[in-house]
């Protein structure tokens, strides 16, 4: 392991902002965002983040989180580590999803490393390990193979070498799949495992629909819409990630507007997604992704999961999770679990809040809520654990 900063060169900053006012623009058909993201909405965001987005202040902000370089199994793993001062704390591991990146966790990982310092209760607090996955970041390249088990696998590797025995680990989006995935092959290591999403497929026998109630059919209804009007960036990475690499490697509008359509469908956004997200955090994702060129590798990532997310959805049901679960919901997520079917796949979940706020992106979104959460299902499980 060795500690790793943050700095791109002066030139990859000039060529983006050269790029950026040489951009060649489609025609606008309309202003809201139903063909998808609208032209004059991301004029205005290109010439923000062109002339106003200071990437040396998103730099150095950064870098004020301990960071640091290893290889595991062949891959090199970027990851941010911050201890504790607390004596009693709990290893924490954060895995993001996608479009995501360790910039999601920039306003958690004091609260949670710290929580004297910002007015919490120190009685839990955490030493918070945030990698990046492979394909994304700094975690370059992307090699086949690389899905949720064996990233599953690299992760319990770090935390072994980080001299961790037994932690929590937590995750939204591909970082809930993974941290499930921990607690299925590394029950002896890990305390429980806490998410902010979680998918619950229909039951296959359809006389059991009936069990369910309104509420409950309505959120199945959801996760039809979604894979039927919303889910075409998801069958364009699953099959053809390649393809869209080009794209997204050579132009950083075509980056820019990939990501912000998710930011504006996932989260609690009316007009534009800076109604839920701070612009200048958003933009500092976009920013990691264009600079680092991993538009295209993150893709890879559905390529790799493609299989095990068609036996998902067949009703093929995964090994089952023997650790302590915690869900937390977000209204606005792309998905919402249903209790009933979630209690039905996970026995073993102890811990499910449901917030009137937030979507997707819940570290960034709702920071407060996603820091007080954690350390509710922290407390549940380190009493039960008696620890």
């Amino acid at each position: 392991m060795r500690p790793f900063r943050i700095e791109i060169p002066s030139g990859a900053i000039d060529d983006l902002k050269q790029r950026l006012a040489r951009t060649r623009w489609p025609d606008g058909y309309a202003a809201g965002w139903e063909r998808g993201v609208p032209v004059d909405y991301l004029r205005e965001l290109v010439r923000y983040w062109r002339d106003d987005y200071d990437w040396r202040q998103a730099e150095a902000r950064l870098n004020d989180l301990p960071q640091f370089i290893t290889e595991v199994d062949g891959a090199q793993i970027h990851f941010v580590h911050r201890r504790s001062p607390e004596p009693d704390a709990i290893p924490l591991l954060l895995t993001h999803g996608w479009p995501g990146s360790f910039v999601e966790f920039a306003d958690v990982i004091g609260p949670l490393t710290d929580p004297r310092a910002h007015g919490l209760d120190p009685a839990v607090a955490f030493h918070v390990v945030a990698p990046s996955i492979p394909g994304f970041g700094f975690s370059q390249p992307l090699r086949p193979g690389w899905e949720a088990v064996r990233i599953a696998r690299a992760w319990s590797e770090l935390m072994e070498r980080l001299g961790y025995r037994r932690y929590l680990a937590q995750g939204g989006d591909a970082g809930a799949v993974i941290s499930l995935q921990l607690g299925r092959s590394d029950p002896g290591h890990v305390l429980g495992v806490h998410v902010n999403m979680l998918l619950t497929y229909p039951p296959q026998d359809p006389s059991s629909l009936a069990e369910l109630d309104d509420g409950d059919r309505a959120r199945l209804d959801l996760m039809a819409r979604f894979n039927a009007e919303l889910s075409g960036y998801m069958t364009l990475q699953m099959n053809r990630p390649q393809t869209l690499a080009y794209a997204l490697t050579d132009s950083p509008v075509g980056q820019l507007a990939w990501i912000v359509e998710r930011f504006k469908d996932w989260t609690d956004s009316t007009d534009a997604p800076e109604d839920a997200v701070d612009r200048d955090q958003m933009l500092t994702n976009v920013t990691l992704y264009w600079l680092t060129a991993s538009g295209g590798s993150s893709a890879q990532l559905y390529y790799e999961g493609a299989e095990g997310m068609r036996m998902a959805a067949s009703g093929i049901a995964p090994p089952p999770v023997t650790v302590p679960v915690g869900v937390a919901v977000f209204p606005r997520d792309i998905y919402l679990p249903v209790r009933r079917l979630a209690e039905r796949d996970i026995k073993t979940i102890v811990h499910w809040t449901e917030f009137d706020r937030g979507g997707h992106f819940a570290a960034m979104e709702r920071p407060a809520d996603f820091v007080q959460d954690v350390r509710k299902f922290a407390r549940t499980v380190r009493d039960a654990d008696g620890r």
